[in-house]
């Protein structure tokens, strides 16, 4: 399956302009949400190809909602990449044991990012 729509899941307004322009100029539909609890909702309503998820976020952090996604019949098929500053290798291997299927650092790399989303798809 192709990966067409993503959702960006980001508390920075300027973590998610850039990655909203980067994306939708390789022609990808992204919506955005800023918490974890908004992308779950978002998740469920639209079902995104893939969930671009940040950790550090108000009220329940990335880990708790890739946890959640992924445990969840209805949307434990949609991959989740983390995106974070978090670069510890202990935060990449804690991320991928939620069920992230891939763990990406900030600032974002764009041919990087494109090669995880195309070898997703």
């Amino acid at each position: 399956m192709a990966i067409q729509k993503i959702l960006i899941v980001d508390d920075s307004a300027t973590d998610r302009q850039f990655l909203t322009e980067m994306l939708s100029k390789k022609g990808f539909k992204v919506a955005t949400a800023e918490s974890a609890e908004d992308a779950m909702l978002k998740v469920k309503q639209s079902r995104p190809d893939l969930v671009l998820m940040d950790i550090v976020l108000p009220g329940q952090n990335g880990f708790q909602a890739t946890r959640a996604l992924t445990r969840d019949e209805s949307t434990k098929s949609i991959p989740i990449i983390l995106c974070t500053s978090k670069k510890q290798e202990t935060d990449r291997v804690w991320g991928l044991r939620q069920g992230a299927r891939d763990y990406i650092v900030k600032p974002i790399n764009q041919a990087e990012l494109l090669a995880k989303i195309s070898a997703l798809g």
